[in-house]
C-alpha cells in the first residue's frame, strides 16, 4: 500500500473556496470521533491549492498523525488532507476496506504504533516511516471477510444506543474489543 503524508498550501486562506468547483478540505474537526466514513467537509479549496496538498480518493484512509494519532477513518468523498493525516492508498490487492479499518483500529497496531511514535518532544507523532515498519498481516480474503462479518456485527450492537442499556452496550463493546484483538492477532512468520 502507498502510505504518504498530507501537504498544506500555504497560506490556506488563500486557497479556501466556496465555489461548487472547489475540491473538499478534510480537517480533523469534520470528523466524528466515532465515525468510520468521512462524508463532508465544511471548507473547500481551490483546484489550485488541490495542486499543492494531497488529492485522495473515495475509499482511501486517513489517520491522524498527532495528539491522538492512529485513529482510522475511511473517505467516502473525494478530498484533500491536510499534513496533520497520513493517507494509506492502493490497499485493495491485499485487504478488503473494512477489514483494515479493523485491522487499525486493534490493540494489535494501535499499541505498536504508541510504543514507535516519535518521542522526544512534548507531543508522540504518527509518521509515515512508522506506519511502513508495522507490522500487518495479510490474510485470505475468506479470512477477512468472515473477521469482518463477526466484528460488523458486533460493533452494530455497540453503536445502537436503542439495542439495550447503557451496561449491555459496555458489555457488548468490551466483547467487540476481546474478539478484534484475538481475531486480529496472528502468529509472526519468520
Amino acid at each position: 500500500m502507498e502510505i504518504s503524508r498530507g501537504a498544506s498550501p500555504r497560506p490556506i486562506q488563500a486557497f479556501l473556496t466556496d465555489s461548487e468547483q472547489g475540491v473538499p478540505w478534510i480537517k480533523i474537526g469534520d470528523i466524528s470521533p466515532n465515525a468510520k466514513y468521512v462524508k463532508s467537509t465544511a471548507q473547500k479549496i481551490t483546484e489550485e491549492g488541490a495542486l499543492k496538498s494531497r488529492l485522495l480518493h473515495r475509499g482511501d484512509f486517513i489517520l491522524s498523525n498527532s495528539m491522538s494519532f492512529g485513529r482510522p477513518y475511511i473517505l467516502d468523498i473525494d478530498g484533500c488532507i491536510h499534513d496533520g493525516w497520513v493517507s494509506l492508498q492502493h490497499y485493495n490487492g491485499s485487504y478488503l476496506p473494512d477489514f483494515l479499518y479493523h485491522l487499525l483500529k486493534s490493540d494489535y497496531v494501535q499499541i505498536f504504533w504508541q510504543k514507535n511514535a516519535g518521542q522526544g518532544g512534548a507531543v508522540s507523532n504518527l509518521n509515515a516511516d512508522i506506519i511502513r515498519k508495522t507490522p500487518l498481516p495479510v490474510p485470505p480474503m475468506e479470512v477477512q471477510e468472515r473477521i469482518v462479518a463477526i466484528l460488523d456485527r458486533f460493533e452494530t450492537l455497540v453503536n445502537d444506543l436503542t439495542q439495550g442499556l447503557p451496561a449491555e452496550i459496555a458489555a457488548v463493546k468490551e466483547q467487540y474489543e476481546y474478539y478484534r484483538n484475538k481475531l486480529l492477532t496472528f502468529k509472526k512468520i519468520a
